[in-house]
Order: structure tokens, then sequence, then C-alpha cells
């Protein structure tokens, strides 16, 4: 294996391509069939064509307890995980981690899926289509840029891992081939993403999509993965303010205030399609397939997001209750008038403190008398949901509630989808304020309006900003809001990363709330849970060291 574990990814491909199989096309397994059985110049549907780019879907990233049965977000200040072991996204968080032990590697998969999208793009062009979408657009065409879709949204995976990386192109690496590849620079890598976003936006599926095509990109699709790409390659950490600013794989050595105006232009092409809308309830955004997704990888319909984080206490159903909310989240959420807690004007109330919040708090975390199966949670000391003891527990004294169905006053739960929502129309409207904010002296009425929209859905009243605000201060508010809105959506952990601002906030102590029933009254007091750190080479994750030790040409990051 001398780079991007090539050599296991090039047998894998092998297999397509050696294998002696039988003609039945409609049951060999895909991976046993030779790239002639595959594209079959006599096959006018396509039909193993076909599954072998719904194969390719699978690389796509998921969401969810993916990282050691927890939430990435477990490993930022949001939320830690409640398992009693020293976990990977603890270790994430601690920092004791090394360039053969990063838990949040994608790189083997990665490339995995960029080879795989590459010999479809190759090849797809032999077997004789003639389905045509409505439009007009021939399905090799569509089926080609579904591919190229696929493989640059995951280079944008490696690339806000790792900087700049090895850009393959449409190339398909054989075993006698020089593979000892170097990596791109980080502003090549952001090119040829945001190419390939605009070749084949205008052949993909058109929006809104039928059910029946869900999980399908769509115009509006690549439009969103080039709106996130070009917010990374224009924020702090890319732009000027790199770990290494003379290092070409890392980001731009000098600030280019215009990568803001292209971020913005990005998501503005999404709002001025006038197809997507805020779903009206924020926690049916992510239990129904709703005009405010974008682009989703495909889940299930099941109750797996209940019994993994659920309170623990309830003998209706089985929860493992693994991702316990920090109180530093909880404190996030302001008050339903708007005002973050802070402001003596607020209303909140530090001995009813659930009172009155934020409506995003309650479709969020699970506090201490919130409603769940027919009964309240019980999160104090000695509760149903935190007795005490080994038993995997809260460590905080609060339980994730988003994603979850609605199961307030049932009995049981039942089956809730649980897809994999990668790009939904709220990040668009965050994208644009902050890319439109960053680019102005002072934050506009535009920027204001995206704002609002996504505060007026959350029931804020008045959910207007106070006029004057200034840049930072807008930032600030931008900022939270995105803390709020994209929770455990897999944003915080890079998000805070781009902003160069990890040094500061993941090297904080991270508390929980303690609570004691004391007859018909309530204790409440905090604790330290543990002390994040952060250490500057952890802006970006390291390479991992088997590419490098075998790849004289692999330059590691700074600081691994």
């Amino acid at each position: 294996m001398k780079f991007i574990n090539l050599t296991g990814v090039i047998l894998i491909g092998l297999a397509v391509l050696t294998y002696s199989c039988k003609s039945d096309l409609e049951t060999e397994p895909i991976e046993l069939q030779t790239l002639e059985e595959i594209f079959n110049v006599k096959d006018s549907v396509g039909a193993n064509a076909e599954r072998f780019l719904a194969d390719s879907y699978r690389f796509l990233p998921s969401t969810g307890n993916r990282v050691g049965g927890d939430f990435l977000d477990a490993a930022t200040d949001d939320a830690v995980s409640s398992n009693p072991t020293n976990t990977s996204v603890q270790q994430l968080a601690l920092g004791t981690y090394s360039s053969d032990s990063y838990h949040d590697n994608f790189w083997t998969s990665g490339y995995e899926g960029i080879r795989r999208t590459s010999i479809f793009i190759q090849n797809i062009d032999r077997v004789p289509l003639k389905g045509r979408l409505a439009n007009g657009t021939p399905f090799n065409r569509v089926w080609k840029a579904e591919a190229r879709f696929v493989r640059a949204m995951l280079y944008f995976e490696l690339v806000k891992r790792h900087g700049g990386v090895p850009l393959l192109y449409d190339k398909v690496y054989q075993l006698n081939d020089d593979i000892n590849l170097p990596r791109n620079k980080f502003e090549e890598c952001i090119d040829f993403i945001v190419s390939e976003c605009d070749l084949v936006k205008d052949s993909l599926h058109v929006d809104p999509i039928s059910l029946t095509l869900f999980g399908r990109p769509t115009k509006a699709a690549a439009l969103a993965l080039k709106s996130r790409v070009l917010l990374y390659a224009a924020s702090p950490l890319f732009n000027g303010g790199n770990i290494d600013g003379q290092n070409p794989l890392t980001g731009y050595a000098a600030m280019d205030a215009t990568r803001w105006q292209s971020a913005e232009n990005a998501a503005k092409a999404i709002m001025d399609l006038e197809l997507f809308a805020l779903e009206p309830d924020f926690r049916n955004v992510f239990i129904s397939r709703n005009n405010e997704r974008i682009f989703s990888k495909q889940g299930g319909n099941n109750t797996s997001y209940e019994n993994n984080n659920g309170p623990i206490g309830y003998s209706s159903a089985l929860n493992n209750g693994r991702t316990s909310p920090t109180q530093e989240l909880v404190d996030a959420f302001g008050m339903e008038n708007g005002l973050p807690i802070t402001d003596p004007n607020s209303g909140y109330d530090e001995n009813n403190p659930y009172l009155g919040r934020d409506k995003r708090f309650y479709a969020t975390i699970f506090y201490s008398g919130a409603m769940w199966l027919n009964r309240p949670v019980q999160t104090y000391e000695g509760g149903a949901d935190k007795p005490g003891g080994s038993r995997q527990q809260t460590k905080t004294g609060y339980y994730l509630r988003k994603f979850m169905g609605n199961f307030e006053t049932a009995s049981n739960y039942s089956n809730t989808n649980h897809d994999h929502i990668l790009f939904r129309y709220a990040e668009t409207l965050l994208n644009f304020a902050e890319a439109r904010n960053e680019r102005l002296t002072v934050p506009d009425l535009a920027v204001y309006q995206a704002i609002e929209r996504i505060r007026e859905r959350a029931g804020l009243n008045p959910y207007s900003l106070p006029l004057g605000l200034t840049k930072i201060q807008m930032r600030d508010i931008i900022q939270n809001e995105r803390r709020k809105e994209l929770a455990f959506e897999e944003h915080r952990f890079y998000d805070v990363r781009r902003w160069k601002l990890a040094e500061e906030e993941f090297n904080k102590e991270l508390h929980a709330a303690i609570i004691y029933q004391a007859g018909t009254g309530v204790i409440r007091q905090t604790a330290v849970v543990y002390k994040m750190n952060f250490e500057n080479r952890m802006y970006l994750a390291p390479i991992p060291f088997s590419e490098v030790v075998k790849n004289p040409n692999m330059v590691q990051n700074p600081g691994w």
C-alpha cells in the first residue's frame, strides 16, 4: 500500500474486473461482475450500471451515532459521550490521538468511493441508454453527473479534514501505475470541486424531486455543495489565517476578500431558485421528507436515534442515553423573546431555567421535567433517568432530543424517518448571511432578513434583530444561530475550526447540571465534566501515518 490505501482499493476494483461470474445480470452480486457485464453494450435499460452507481452512494457521509457509537458533536463543546469509557469522540475532544489513530478518518473510504465513481464516469457511455428526463437530458448524462457530484462531495469531505489532498481527476489507477502521488494545493482542490458542481448542475435531476427519486442529487444539491465549499474556502482558517500561511496545502497564503463574495453568490443562487422553504415546525425537518431538505442520503424508517440516545429510565423502550448535551449548549439557547439568557431584560429565571426558552431548545434537548413517553424526564440525582451506579446514563443532566419522533404522549416508539440530511435550506440562509456580513463593512438588510427568517421559524417573538449592529456583533449572532440551528448535524466541529476559534472555544471546561430534589424544592448546581484540549496542529486532521510512511511524496500536515 503506497498511497490512499490504494492497493486495497485497486483489489476491490479488480474484483469487478476479473472475477468470472454467471450471466444472470439481475441476481449476480455487483461486486462479482466484470466491467463488461456492468456496462453492457447491449443493455438499453442499464440495470447493472445503475446498480453500480447506486452502490457508490453508500460512500457519502452519514450522520448520527457514527464515531465509535457517538455523534461527532460530542467531540465539541456541545456534548459529551455518556459512555463511561474513554471513547473515540472524547479522544478527539481531549486531543489524545495521533496520525495513526485519528477517529474521524475518511481517507480510505473517501478514495474508495472516488475510485468507484471514476470507474462509472469512464464507462457509462458504453451503455446505450435510451431513457431521458422530462427536460430531454439523456440518462447517460444524468447518471454521469450524479457520479461526478458524489465524487466532488467525497473530495470535499477529505479537504475539510486535511486541506489539500491528491486529486485523481478521471484517472483510475492500476496496480502497475506509479501511485506515489503528491498532495494538490488547497486552491486546486477547491477549484476542482467547484468546477465539478458547475459542470453537473444543469445535467442533474430538476427540483423539486419526486419521492421515487429521493436521494438522487439535483441541481440544488450541486449548488448547495458549491455554497458550503466556497464558505469554507473563504473562512479564516483557509483564507490567510491558516496554521501555516506559506503552506500551499492548507489554504491561501494571503486573505482574499473576494472569496466571501463567491460564497455569498453561491448561496444566493439557491435562494433565487425559490423552490425551498423552512419547514414551519422545526422538529419535523428531521422526521419527514419536506421542502426544507435539499439533499439527503437515504437512511431508514426505524427507531435508531430514539434507542441510541433516549433517556434510559423508560420500561416501554430500550434506550441507551448515549449523548449528553452540555450546559454550554443549553445556555446558548436564549429566551422565546429573542434575548440571550444573560440579558437582564430576557426574563430568564435561574430557579426555573427551562421556562420560556427558544423553541429549538425543546426540540433539541431533554431536560429534567420534559415530557417523553407519557412521563416527565427525571435527570435529577437518583431519578429514573439518572439513577447512578455503573449503568450508562447522562453525564450532564441532559439527553439529546433532536432527530426523534414526536413521542411525548405516546406509549411506545414507532418507526420514524431517519435519513442523513446533508444539505437543508436553513444552512443556505446561514451561509448567505455569514458570507455577506463578512464581505460588507456593516450588515445590511439582506443579512438581517436571512437571519430573521431563521429566528422567525424558531418562534422567537420578536424575531427581529436590533438595528445598527456592527459587523462583529452580527458575526457573533450568526455564529450562535448556526450553533443552535445546526446542533448535532456535524457542523460545529468544523465551523469552530474554520472560524479559527478552536484554540479558545475548544480549550474550555465543559459543565453539567446537577439537580437535587429536596422535598418540594429543587437545588441546582453545576459541575465540570472535563476540560477540552485543543492544540494548533488540530485545526487540520493528520494524513494517515500509513500513507505518509509509504509514499515519499506525501507531505504530512504541520505538527503531525
